[in-house]
């Protein structure tokens, strides 16, 4: 991914700062520290960030009729979920969903928020790490293709698309094409190439590979 350049001394640092950042916007959510610290602790038992190995994985990416270069990764900091959800609209009761949730910080700033959050995941590894600490959230993570899951009742979709393939990011428009009029769609680096979408807001927010455009979409 796109990393603006950013010496990898930096990035470390950065990725330090925003863990102490995000424990300290837990502490007013602190039934969300217990996951979160859980997830943190995952991640550094089985970093998430290597090459997928197991069949499945692998199966799975091609019967999505991806590549696994999409599968690149990298997260996003609970802080700044909970800042963009928040300028999202998303706000208590509100039915979120992540396509690509990796690990499910997104869905720990959803629930921050007081909102109904489910995440589908290509990579069942992640799923299986994450699940339990996502559960004890009060969210849902589950191995799924993005480009079939069940948009119904969906009030927000957040993607981190950064490193999909300009086929898939066409074919999950197509399907985002069919949500209700209202529905905010949030898509990071990447604009949504429709305009069956009003663009609401962009800014520039920092992620673990980096500093990245988000785009804040309502369905027309």
């Amino acid at each position: 991914m796109d990393t603006w350049g950013i010496p990898r001394a930096l990035l470390y640092l950065m990725g330090a700062t925003w863990r102490v950042v995000d424990v300290l916007v837990l502490l007013v959510r602190p039934r969300l520290l217990a996951p979160y610290l859980s997830l943190l602790v995952t991640r550094l038992r089985a970093s998430p960030y290597r090459w997928p190995r197991a069949y499945q994985d692998i199966a799975g990416v091609k019967a999505s009729g991806q590549s696994l270069e999409e599968l690149v990764y990298g997260e996003v900091p609970l802080f700044v979920g909970v800042i963009v959800l928040a300028v999202a609209g998303v706000r208590r009761g509100a039915r979120v969903l992540d396509i690509g949730a990796g690990r499910g910080p997104v869905l720990l700033a959803a629930r921050w928020l007081g909102a109904e959050a489910r995440g589908v995941e290509l990579v069942k590894d992640h799923v299986l790490a994450a699940a339990r600490a996502v559960t004890q959230a009060g969210a849902r993570l589950e191995v799924g293709d993005g480009l079939k899951t069940d948009l119904t009742g969906v009030d927000c979709v957040f993607v981190n698309w950064t490193g999909f393939a300009a086929s898939t990011i066409e074919r999950l428009t197509k399907r985002f094409v069919t949500l209700p009029s209202g529905t905010r769609v949030v898509v990071v680096t990447k604009p949504i190439p429709h305009d069956a979408f009003e663009l609401e807001r962009t800014f520039y927010a920092v992620f673990t590979w980096g500093i990245e455009r988000v785009w804040i979409y309502s369905r027309r």
